[in-house]
């Protein structure tokens, strides 16, 4: 079986320097895990890729032959606002990042700067997306008005429009390597709530089969 990728949505690289382009991919996978990364030598492909979905992040060189990184970034923004973007830069030019992030961008970093800046940028961003992609689809389930997979909570039996709410909150979750923190009065079902979201997830299908779920309990004192 293939390792799962991380994250689940895809981050583009785009720069005209292929051992730049090589060079980071190692780094992001060596230093934070993460796989789900695309390369692009050239920048005139940059947004057909795009098209074809599922691209949560772009990384883009700055100064690159026929279209710049400010061009694509002013295209992103314009096409894909959902899109987030850091610009590398070969130089330190106070007015070009300013501009750059007024353009949208949610970083500006030198090519220069330390590995560990840019990767921790990486995650922020990633971890700005998983937050705004979790929100989003708490948001569907609950305006659906339920679980999609009831037959996860089959064991918990209400009537309750709070308890199905619940239920399509931590569905909706589900895919998040956050803990899941779960609280309430001795005896309301905590446990049942804990054995049915481990149970019924990890049987659904392979995308919640992978989930690391880390449930923390919380009793109220005594």
């Amino acid at each position: 079986m293939n390792p799962a990728l991380n994250p689940d949505f895809g981050i583009l690289i785009v720069d005209d320097e292929p051992a730049w382009l090589r060079a980071l991919s190692l780094t992001l996978e060596s230093s934070a895990g993460i796989t789900n990364v695309f390369l692009c030598e050239d920048s005139r492909k940059a947004l057909p890729l795009l098209s074809k979905g599922n691209i949560g992040l772009v990384i883009l060189d700055l100064t690159m032959p026929h279209i710049s990184g400010e061009e694509i970034l002013a295209a992103i923004a314009e096409q894909f606002p959902e899109t987030a973007c850091i610009i590398i830069s070969g130089v330190s030019q106070l007015d070009t990042a300013v501009r750059c992030m007024k353009l949208g961008a949610f970083d500006y970093y030198i090519k220069t700067d330390e590995e560990d800046r840019i990767v921790g940028g990486v995650q922020r961003a990633i971890r700005m997306l998983e937050l705004r992609r979790e929100n989003l689809e708490v948001k569907n389930r609950l305006v659906a008005g339920g679980a999609q997979h009831p037959e996860a909570f089959a064991s918990i039996i209400t009537r309750s429009w709070t308890m199905h709410g619940v239920f399509a909150y931590i569905e909706a979750v589900a895919k998040s390597p956050q803990p899941l923190l779960v609280t309430g009065e001795s005896g309301v079902g905590k446990e049942n709530l804990v054995a049915a979201a481990r149970s019924g997830f990890t049987s659904l299908d392979q995308s919640t089969a992978k989930l690391r779920w880390t449930v923390l309990l919380v009793m109220p004192p005594i």
